[in-house]
């Protein structure tokens, strides 16, 4: 049996091939990014799957493509999650933003972006992947992504720059309680994540000229950092991995239009275009 992950922060989907490579289940388990999720809670989330338990023993091959595993230690710590877990597996673990390649691209050159609870972007020439920077994470990084969200609508709100119809919902939807806040900011696991889930409220919005103006300032941002540095024209194809970037994909198609670029595709999730992947290029 063959498992196949796209690891997100936030959450991680797993699909297991039986030895004729059809699908034998899915399962969806909470983020899997070792940048940021310690050691021991990485293995409780797999090991209260019980679908992945049931088989561990079957598994020969596991190809996790996920967020955080784009440095040498998380990849070593994951590696020995799994590798705990599945003793029988062959482990293989690359950046999420390969998933995305497989996804999207296949084997053709394109610049391939995820906007999901983090953000990150490369270059892919048909046989490498090419990252114009290394990714810092959320404190300092993932522009556009749900993390850059949720700390720009919180400080919009403690700042009073939020419209009072829009805060009031805020309130409403949210505990702004300061010293909550720094909790979940400081003190629990998973700040990226806690970020990320403000970012939701602004689906409600989507068509209010201020939350529009915000993602538009959120996409200029990650082009002007993770696009244009590759200096590519607009004869290279573009694809985004992402809900921020399928649910405000008209802002995002608008902001790659005002850069001389057009967008090639956007998919919501990559798993099931992972999938085909894997049984048409992997033995």
């Amino acid at each position: 049996m063959i498992l196949i992950a796209d690891g997100g922060s936030t959450k991680a989907d797993w699909i297991a091939l039986d030895t004729n490579k059809q699908e034998a289940f899915r399962v969806r388990t909470l983020g899997l990014n070792p940048a940021v999720v310690s050691q021991e809670e990485l293995t409780n989330r797999i090991v209260n799957m019980f679908q992945l338990m049931n088989v561990k023993s079957e598994v020969t091959e596991i190809h996790f493509y996920g967020a955080g595993c784009g440095t040498p230690t998380p990849i070593e710590i994951l590696k020995n999650v799994l590798q705990e877990i599945f003793v029988n597996a062959k482990i293989h673990i690359a950046e999420d933003v390969l998933a995305a390649v497989y996804a999207s691209t296949g084997n053709a050159p394109a610049i391939v972006c995820i906007v999901g609870t983090g953000s990150n972007s490369c270059y892919y020439d048909g046989k490498t992947v090419h990252m114009n920077t290394v990714s810092l994470g959320y404190t300092v990084m993932d522009e556009a992504s749900g993390n850059y969200f949720g700390k720009l609508l919180l400080r919009e709100y403690f700042y009073e720059m939020m419209p009072k119809r829009i805060a009031a919902r805020f309130e409403e939807l949210n505990n702004l309680d300061p010293d909550f806040i720094k909790l979940n900011l400081y003190r629990k696991p998973n700040p990226n994540m806690y970020l990320a889930s403000f970012a939701k409220f602004m689906f409600e919005f989507k068509d209010d000229p201020y939350i529009q103006e915000i993602i538009k300032r959120g996409f200029n941002e990650f082009f002007k950092y993770r696009v244009l540095p590759y200096g590519k024209t607009s004869d290279t194809p573009i694809y985004f991995i992402g809900s921020i970037a399928f649910y405000f994909r008209e802002i995002l198609e608008n902001v790659a239009e005002e850069n001389g670029l057009k967008i090639t595709g956007i998919i919501q999730r990559p798993i099931d275009n992972l999938l085909d992947y894997h049984r048409n290029n992997i033995n």
